[in-house]
């Protein structure tokens, strides 16, 4: 068997981080040796496979149930950006508090929002009832930061550090314990057991990430995600009403990106209460237009269409041969302001 590559040894306090410069040095300011600390690093995101990879080069996560946010650390201020470059950091005043208690002069902590349910799981549902509304105003004062990377330290830019060491200086950024940021364990394990007791906990899956990969945005194929259950974000893009479902929705219509277009991908009609029916329907009923704004092959009877505008967390259990949603059902709303999340599908 293959033997696992020993981990870098961590920081001493007389040793500093140095990395290789980026650019040529100012000649005017020879001594300068910090990185400048970017303004926003696009994030990383982990790619879906079916089945987790085998080997020794990768680390297993539980796979977090929240919102992606980046937590910026500059000169005793706190920025929190969202997945789509958006500045959250009103929504999430606890987070925040918590981040500037850190004994860090300047980082860039990357993670997930999460609230947490009676049995320690992240619960998407949990946190949108946090934050109690789309409006963009509102705030969550559950909800905790999972840390899981760190790509700018102490003015030393780390995206080229491969990631196992930067989680040891995560870990000792973090020591031992700052209320409302938890450190996202790796877990020791053979990746398809991990799944399964995941799956078998209620969890939303697990994520590989390659031990020795440097921080690359996009999907690079660097992480992966392996779902215990299919769940995604899509627009509605209408309803079919009906007298006697919740809130006069018989169904919600669904729509995904492909490439630049929006598609129809089927509907929902279970899995939402009667007081989400009733305010969706009249946030729909607002938005409200004569045709369908795609292509739409379905039935057109009573079909009340929207702006592809409100975004909604999807469970389903995969795709028909015409591309459409099977088993669906509706697991919350998302805020439209971070249409980063939305499906793409080929």
């Amino acid at each position: 068997m293959k033997k696992p590559k020993a981990s870098k040894p961590l920081l001493r306090h007389d040793e500093p981080l140095r990395s290789r410069p980026r650019r040529r040095r100012d000649p005017a300011q020879p001594n300068l040796l910090l990185d400048p600390m970017p303004s926003r690093i696009e994030p990383c995101l982990a790619l879906l496979k079916a089945t987790p990879p085998k080997g020794d080069d990768w680390l297993f996560e539980v796979k977090w149930d929240g919102y992606r946010i980046a937590v910026h650390i500059e000169l005793g201020k706190v920025r929190i950006l969202t997945r789509g470059g958006h500045d959250w950091t009103h929504r999430f005043p606890t987070i925040a508090a918590a981040a500037l208690k850190l004994p860090v002069a300047s980082a860039i902590i990357d993670g997930e929002a999460v609230v947490m349910d009676a049995e320690g799981r992240s619960d998407f549902s949990l946190l949108q009832k946090s934050l109690g509304g789309r409006s963009g105003k509102a705030v969550s004062a559950d909800a905790v930061l999972v840390a899981f990377d760190l790509l700018y330290f102490d003015g030393h830019d780390l995206t080229s550090v491969e990631l196992s060491s930067r989680r040891h200086m995560l870990h000792d950024l973090i020591g031992a314990g700052v209320p409302d940021i938890l450190f996202s364990e790796t877990i020791d394990a053979d990746g398809e057991q991990l799944l399964a007791h995941a799956c078998e906990l209620g969890l939303e899956g697990i994520i590989a990430k390659h031990r020795d990969s440097p921080y690359r945005s996009g999907r690079t194929g660097d992480w992966l995600k392996i779902k215990c259950v299919q769940s995604d974000s899509f627009f509605i893009i209408g309803y079919e009403p009906s007298s006697s479902g919740l809130g006069g929705i018989g169904a919600l219509l669904l729509g995904a990106y492909q490439g630049d277009e929006i598609v129809y991908v089927g509907s929902v009609g279970t899995g939402f209460s009667e007081a989400q029916a009733v305010k969706l329907r009249s946030t729909l009923d607002r938005l409200k237009r004569k045709g369908p704004p795609l292509v739409y092959d379905g039935a057109r009877n009573n079909v009340v269409w929207a702006q592809p505008t409100i975004i909604v967390e999807i469970h389903y259990r995969g795709w028909t041969h015409d591309r459409k949603l099977r088993h669906a059902s509706f697991k919350g709303v998302r805020d439209v302001q971070d249409n980063a999340d939305v499906c793409r599908t080929e």
